[in-house]
């Protein structure tokens, strides 16, 4: 398994207090991200969610789809997921890296949300696999962040940063849609046009749309 910043660094309890965000802006965003993907499920779907982190979306999500897994490359994160949801017996977390997945079965949605791809570094080649992984009639959601957002983001990550959760910013090396922080910590976008790319790359049908002003989804539907 590779080595991941959020799996060795920011992970359990640390990558909770990231969300536990006194911005309500950033609260906003993170509820508009589940609200665009929720209003889109029937309740009979079998969902996937990638860089799940300690299970937040899986948690909101699990009401409204018949079965979730959420996958992250953190055992912590596994482990506190599995506290998380307790209470959600359609739901589960799974240790698994995305540059190395293997499931027997098909999904009817996979979740790639909250700048995910960016995130876990995943190349074209992950991309593929993902839409592997769903079933005829499936489709792909994979999120980044919205050019204007980047104040309310910078913010955000000030706040981690003060929290002790990340390194300090690096003031000259942050931009362009670019964060650095002084521990190597580097987060980066995808773009309406790299999302329009891996869309059109996909050879499935596609869109490319913005939500809340915070947001860009890329949703890869497959039709057979």
């Amino acid at each position: 398994m590779k080595k991941n910043y959020y799996a060795e660094n920011l992970n359990s309890q640390k990558l909770y207090q990231v969300y536990e965000t006194s911005l309500l802006r950033i609260r906003q965003y993170l509820e508009a991200e589940i609200e665009f993907v929720r209003t889109r499920l029937s309740g009979r779907e079998r969902v996937l969610e990638l860089g799940a982190g300690y299970g937040r979306i899986v948690r909101e999500l699990a009401p409204f789809c018949a079965s979730i897994v959420g996958v992250d490359i953190s055992e912590e994160n596994v482990k506190l997921g599995k506290r998380y949801l307790k209470n959600f017996p359609n739901a589960d977390m799974v240790t698994m890296d995305v540059h190395d997945m293997s499931f027997d079965c098909q999904f009817d949605v996979v979740l790639c949300l909250q700048n995910g791809l960016s995130a876990m570094k995943a190349d074209d080649k992950v991309v593929r696999t993902i839409i592997g992984l769903l079933a005829p009639g499936g489709a792909a959601y994979f999120s980044s962040y919205s050019a204007k957002f980047w104040d309310f983001r910078l913010k955000w990550f000030e706040e981690q940063a003060s929290k002790g959760l990340l390194g300090a910013i690096d003031p000259e090396k942050t931009k362009d849609g670019v964060i650095v922080c002084a521990d190597g910590f580097k987060a980066a976008t995808h773009t309406p046009d790299d999302f329009e790319r891996i869309g059109a790359a996909s050879g499935f049908p596609y869109q490319v749309t913005e939500v809340d002003d915070s947001s860009v989804f890329l949703i890869i539907h497959k039709t057979s």
